[in-house]
């Protein structure tokens, strides 16, 4: 992955490999669709989506797979329906000779917002 200054999302998926595109778009559409009020950031040379100032996720290209990285909490909670990926402590590998499992990644977010939601309750309620 080129470490570019990247400066917005668009500029990092036309730096991408032509075959990455569809693929980063698609994870950029179903967190937009989930979150339309976050903010688009490049943050750690990737593309983010930053929701009251916190990251929901972040998501990148690399040679042979696409990543996104939610949050360690939320790859833990994921790991059942995962087991066919690559994982590690914040982040879940999907290959490019692999359909993208979209309704997961639409999964994934949605315990991010809900678990990013409840933080913020929490912390009010202190």
């Amino acid at each position: 992955m080129d470490k570019t200054a990247y400066q917005s999302i668009d500029h990092y998926i036309e730096s991408q490999d032509v075959d990455k595109h569809d693929r980063l778009q698609v994870i950029r559409k179903i967190m937009q669709q989930l979150i339309p009020e976050a903010v688009e950031v490049i943050s750690y040379h990737m593309p983010a989506f930053k929701l009251k100032g916190k990251i929901v996720a972040y998501f990148g290209a690399f040679k042979d797979h696409i990543s996104l990285f939610p949050h360690a909490s939320c790859i833990e909670a994921f790991q059942d329906q995962s087991k066919n990926y690559v994982m590690s402590k914040g982040t879940i590998q999907f290959p490019m000779n692999k359909e993208l499992p979209q309704g997961l990644i639409r999964e994934m977010i949605q315990f991010r917002i809900q678990e990013m939601e409840l933080q913020i309750k929490m912390k009010k309620s202190k």
